[in-house]
């Protein structure tokens, strides 16, 4: 049949909590499919009137029934971790879904959904997008680099990709998607003098970016996909915790920070950031429905 008479077949590719939401927001007017590696999840996607297809981004073999399937891609699955591969730098999750895409067939448009982290440690500077990357961490590397496989994808192909970078993911309704198990926990923050600036996207508003992206992003762009939140992450956590009446949390200077941190979340705390949002608004045409987090955390 003709293509204009064709309906939109979305693949979603690491269709766990944003990629279900970006599933609900498209609803009927497109055929869903959703790329999976546990057969335990084929209920739950036909359930969301999703077709499940069982593969996995670590077994390229596996891939190859993607070709010529879909017409647009959301790709929302991160890099495996660092450890056991050849190289620390690369992504090959990217490397074998991009091979099985080029086999037949390619997609009109591909988003990524990468993280903020590869611009490394901005010592609380405004970034926009055209900031050059400077990862910090083995796993931002690894973005930085399923970045580049992404935008010289769609320079030979064609295909328009977009790449959004993303900060923290908060909702009500997320698992751990507020702040409230780290305040029950008492878990300390920096000091305000040792403290750093953290960005944030309600999961919500996240789902229909990747949607605005996907539909009228420009080809082998970058935008931030970030609210209008100007706040400290010690700051962040004392709204949460008035909001939800709970002790605000600790503080503790840097330097002891170690003893009572866990490295994962001390690896946050050493980047300091501040998103500058303007191309979300004027070139995906986003209208934030939780533009801050005092919005998002009390819509519950």
């Amino acid at each position: 049949m003709p293509s204009r008479f064709r309906r939109e077949r979305v693949l979603i590719v690491g269709c766990g909590d944003v990629g279900l939401r970006v599933a609900r927001q498209l609803g009927p007017r497109v055929k869903l499919l959703a790329l999976t590696s546990s057969p335990q999840r084929v209920p739950e996607l036909r359930a969301r009137q999703i077709t499940p297809l069982i593969g996995n981004l670590d077994q390229p073999a596996t891939l190859r029934r993607l070709a010529g399937l879909t017409t647009r891609v959301v790709y929302l699955a991160p890099p495996p971790p660092g450890e056991n591969l050849p190289d620390w730098r690369r992504d090959p999750r990217t490397l074998a879904l991009l091979r099985a895409l080029r086999l037949r067939g390619l997609p009109q448009s591909l988003v990524y959904g990468s993280t903020s982290g590869v611009y490394g440690d901005c010592r609380g500077e405004w970034v926009s997008e055209t900031r050059p990357v400077h990862p910090h961490t083995p796993r931002a590397q690894r973005r930085v680099d399923a970045e580049t496989q992404i935008r010289l994808f769609g320079r030979s192909g064609g295909v328009r990709v977009h790449t959004l970078r993303i900060p923290g993911i908060y909702a009500p309704d997320r698992e751990g998607g507020t702040p409230r198990g780290r305040l029950l926990k008492g878990t300390p923050v920096l000091a305000q003098p040792d403290d750093v600036y953290t960005n944030h996207i309600h999961a919500d508003d996240l789902a229909r970016t990747c949607l605005a992206a996907l539909w009228r992003g420009k080809p082998q762009r970058t935008t931030h996909a970030s609210d209008d939140t100007q706040l400290k992450m010690g700051d962040y956590f004392d709204l949460a915790a008035d909001l939800y009446q709970l002790p605000r949390p600790p503080r503790v200077a840097r330097h002891t920070a170690q003893d009572a941190l866990p490295l994962m979340l001390l690896s946050f705390m050493s980047e300091s950031r501040r998103l500058d949002n303007t191309r979300l608004k004027r070139e995906l045409r986003i209208r934030l429905r939780y533009p801050t987090v005092v919005q998002g955390l009390i819509d519950r």
